[in-house]
């Protein structure tokens, strides 16, 4: 990172918020956990991240009055704009819906459903993991030797969309992307240097902006 880039991370009150902020500023970045739209609207590029039941942190979000700001700033992202990142349940909100809450709406930026994972593992997914990912600028620096980490028992579905999947019980969607929208199913804050890799490499494209 060539910068130091004004980052907004989006406050509404669901699990650790923080851990992201810390990974972020670690790195160098102006991070600031917030609700207050203009300084989100203000900020370089905005941070989505999410632990627990997708319909839990939908109705947060709601409560929180971030919605339509949360839906703007990943629009604008998938369009080339102000760089955004979902991590985790700020992952599988960017699609329509989840089979976990099936009378919540997601943000449907992506199209499709949210699903648990292979009835013959064990729920959730809650370890260290590979990646098979394509040439995207998120995983510039990583190995397909690099792990990292996840806890999750659904996730998105594998689209066109889809740039890293990781096997459990078969290819599982790990990432994806659309322009400027970023979004990890793991976690890249607890992942230890490969997580921070992605970070910095999302720091670097919102820099480049």
């Amino acid at each position: 990172m060539t910068s130091s880039p004004r980052i907004a991370v989006l406050d509404y009150g669901i699990g650790n918020l923080r851990s992201a902020q810390k990974a972020l500023e670690h790195l160098g970045a102006q991070a600031e956990l917030t609700a207050d739209h203009q300084q989100i609207a203000a900020a370089d590029a905005v941070v989505l991240p999410g632990v627990g039941a997708f319909g839990r942190c939908v109705e947060a979000l709601a409560q929180a009055e971030l919605t339509e700001v949360a839906h703007q700033a990943a629009i604008e992202a998938s369009q080339g704009g102000r760089p955004f990142i979902g991590i985790c349940v700020g992952m599988q909100m960017l699609f329509s819906t989840s089979s976990e809450s099936p009378n919540q709406q997601g943000l449907a930026v992506f199209p499709g459903q949210v699903g648990p994972l292979a009835d013959d593992v064990k729920h959730p997914q809650m370890q260290w993991n590979q990646l098979e990912f394509s040439a995207h600028p998120m995983f510039a620096g990583l190995s397909k030797n690099d792990w990292v980490y996840f806890v999750h028992g659904y996730a998105g579905p594998i689209t066109e969309h889809t740039v890293a999947t990781c096997d459990y019980g078969g290819p599982v969607c790990a990432a994806v992307a659309q322009k400027n929208l970023w979004a990890t199913q793991f976690h890249p804050e607890k992942s230890g240097t490969a997580g921070l890799t992605v970070l910095n490499n999302f720091l670097d494209e919102t820099a480049g902006q």
